[in-house]
């Protein structure tokens, strides 16, 4: 089988990597990838944008593509599985419907209410004079969310009112552009985050492994919000018990709720939650695809075959699919960003020292990386997910730790303290 993969990120390195595990694929074609699909074995790299929905399909058509996996939320909210279907290509995602479960945090906070899953309470504003008046009659911590697409950065955990009212004229001013138009104010929920990608063919809903993700740019879960600087897999915090009511109160309300409007959902539905100090699963938001840095830590901890889970997905017939396999111990990425992240940085530096950090036993999922020639050089803010296994959690994270420790790029950056939540389990 062919499988095209569109998007360039180091969640879509890692698909890439677990589809080719399996002798089944024969070639993954990444638009547009980045330095290192173009690196890897029996993979291609299509220059060509994630939005060019009828480029793509002439190219899969043509090229007898069996499976197409969408991987960032953009072109999943712009139609990318709407379009694809009526050309009568395999697709693994949402419709842009399905979609809107990301792509307007108002419409899945309306969803959330209509299935009874346990979220915290929120506001939806459309004017800044009106959103501010409210931040002050309610007090801080409180949470600033935009509403639409931010590439993970259009949410404020305000601690003082005037970091509040900051993250509001923001999202007015126009940072996030239209994403940023209507803004949701919500009630701060405590506890640790964790971090649910199930699979789903909109009928049956299955989780993979619980992960947790470090979002904040410093140590201590400190600074500004990223795309993600680290992650692990399994989390303690989600036992077998919490994750037997995160399947029963959220995952499966979910897709009933989402049939019930009529709603084919094919693909990831990914619940972040949060888990509070009762112990109790509050969803915090819905994402529409596999997250980034979490699906690093757990694809490779997969032992089923990739392609054929996402196949039953997207051919409905998950119900009859064996139980999941996984490998025994655990999985930990740490994300190395370029100095600057998330505000401005340079791109075009050399990178060196990947390959000795292989053969120290680490998997390399890139993510801003380009190939120049022979070279790779950094192309965007998170540069490369320095991933390992080990027989638990401990020996994971000292193995990434370890490995990364070779590579080398000009103003590197990245946290010393990925996974240091699970010992507060």
């Amino acid at each position: 089988m062919k499988v095209l993969v569109i998007g360039n990120g180091g969640r879509e390195h890692a698909i890439a990597w677990s589809l080719l595990q399996s002798a089944k694929v024969q070639q993954v074609i990444c638009v547009p990838g980045n330095g290192g699909t173009a690196s890897t074995p029996r993979c291609l790299n299509l220059a060509m944008n994630v939005l060019d929905f009828e480029g793509i399909a002439r190219f899969a058509l043509v090229n007898g593509v069996s499976l197409v996996v969408v991987g960032p939320e953009v072109p999943l909210a712009a139609g990318a599985t709407d379009y694809l279907q009526k050309q009568g290509l395999i697709v693994f995602g949402p419709t842009r419907m399905g979609a809107q479960i990301e792509a307007s945090k108002a419409w899945a906070k309306d969803l959330m209410h209509e299935a009874n899953i346990p979220t915290a309470e929120a506001v939806v504003f459309t004017q800044e004079s009106a959103a501010i008046a409210y931040v002050q009659k309610q007090g801080a911590p409180i949470v600033i969310k935009a509403d639409g697409l931010a590439a993970g950065k259009g949410v404020t955990v305000a601690t003082t009112v005037a970091e509040a009212e900051a993250a509001i004229a923001t999202a007015f001013g126009g940072k996030f552009g239209e994403a940023g138009q209507r803004v949701l104010i919500e009630a701060c929920l405590a506890g640790q985050e964790v971090s649910v990608l199930a699979v789903t063919d909109g009928l049956t809903i299955r989780p993979l492994l619980p992960a947790q993700d470090h979002k904040r740019i410093g140590e201590g879960d400190t600074g500004a919000n990223t795309g993600g600087m680290g992650a692990y897999a399994p989390t303690p915090i989600a036992t077998p018990a919490l994750m037997q009511r995160v399947q029963q109160e959220i995952l499966e309300p979910a897709i009933a709720t989402l049939r019930k409007r009529q709603i084919d959902y094919r693909g990831v539905l990914y619940a972040g939650l949060m888990i509070t100090p009762s112990g109790d699963p509050k969803v915090i938001e819905f994402n529409c695809r596999f997250g980034d840095p979490e699906t690093q830590v757990v694809l490779p901890l997969l032992e089923t075959p990739l392609i054929d889970l996402l196949l039953a997905c997207a051919e409905q017939r998950l119900e009859s699919f064996p139980p999941l396999e996984w490998k025994p111990g655990a999985a930990a990425a740490v994300v190395l960003a370029a100095g600057g992240y998330p505000e401005a940085y340079e791109k075009g530096k050399p990178i060196t020292g990947i390959g000795q950090a292989e053969e120290r036993g680490a998997i390399v999922f890139h993510a801003g990386t380009q190939k120049r020639g022979q070279s790779i050089v950094t192309d965007g803010g998170r540069v490369l997910n320095v991933v390992a296994l080990g027989e638990d959690l401990e020996g994971a994270i000292a193995n990434a730790y370890s490995a990364l420790d070779v590579i080398q790029f000009d103003a590197v950056y990245f946290r010393r303290d990925i996974g240091f939540r699970a010992k507060l389990v």
